[in-house]
């Protein structure tokens, strides 16, 4: 068999390998990527479980009458781990144009507690509620 040949046959087998190694260098990139976008669907997806737990609890707050407790602390299992709800009430501090304290004006805070890969993580919202007495 001439030499020509040999090498021609040797060169294509070097470019099927080079071209094999791009392919599965792109395989691995594309599955990285499929893996961090299935990851970030799972991080939005906890954080919305946790929204929707704090406005509920906002909701339950609101429609109770009478005044908030001064501090409350309720533990929920959120299907993503336990989330603990901690309440804190404080009159609201706000004044009238008389220089009057509002006294039936409460400041509510909910905090949100839960645990992400071992590290602790927070959301707080605080709204205002009115009791008059």
């Amino acid at each position: 068999m001439p030499r020509s040949k040999t090498r021609r046959r040797g060169f294509a087998l070097y470019e099927v390998l080079i071209g094999m190694t791009i392919f599965i260098v792109g395989i691995v990139a594309l599955g990285r990527s499929v893996q961090n976008c299935l990851n970030a669907s799972s991080l939005s997806a906890e954080e919305d479980r946790v929204r929707q737990l704090l406005s509920n609890r906002m909701a339950e707050v609101q429609a109770t009458p009478g005044v908030p407790d001064a501090s409350r602390e309720i533990h929920v299992e959120s299907g993503y781990g336990p989330v603990r709800l901690v309440q804190k009430t404080v009159p609201a501090g706000l004044k009238d144009a008389k220089n009057a304290e509002l006294g039936a004006l409460h400041r509510v805070s909910l905090t949100a507690k839960w645990s992400r890969g071992g590290v602790i993580q927070s959301k707080v919202i605080e709204f205002y509620v009115y009791r008059a007495g």
